[in-house]
């Protein structure tokens, strides 16, 4: 299983960027997926998940009403749209792959550095 993070680079504070994340998993319908984020000093941290359906999708409540989550399983990929982007938003995301109630797999991850 692979997990490739994609689409991240250097934004002004207020702008977007749009995280992609393939995966090569045969049955990645069937996968709940996720972000997460690792900021200098810090503990990694939960940004948002998706069910496989897309039905029950969660947010951290530092980037609600700002970033959305979405999944194209056709193209076994998740997708994390970032808008009003803050230099607190600054960290490496990683993509995430599990089940109901543990994460199986991560991959590398994508730097996103919002300045000010």
């Amino acid at each position: 299983v692979q997990l490739q993070a994609s689409g991240g680079g250097l934004v002004q504070a207020g702008g977007s960027l749009r995280l992609s994340c393939a995966a090569s998993i045969r049955t990645f319908s069937t996968y709940r997926m996720g972000w997460f984020r690792q900021a200098p000093g810090k503990e990694r941290e939960s940004v948002a998940a998706i069910s496989w359906s897309g039905n029950s999708i969660y947010y951290a409540d530092s980037v609600k009403g700002r970033f959305t989550i979405s999944r194209d399983n056709a193209k076994n990929t998740v997708y994390l749209q970032m808008n009003s982007l803050k230099p607190e938003d600054t960290a490496v995301y990683y993509c995430a792959a599990g089940g109901t109630t543990a994460w199986t797999h991560s991959g590398q991850g994508t730097q996103v550095t919002v300045s000010s």
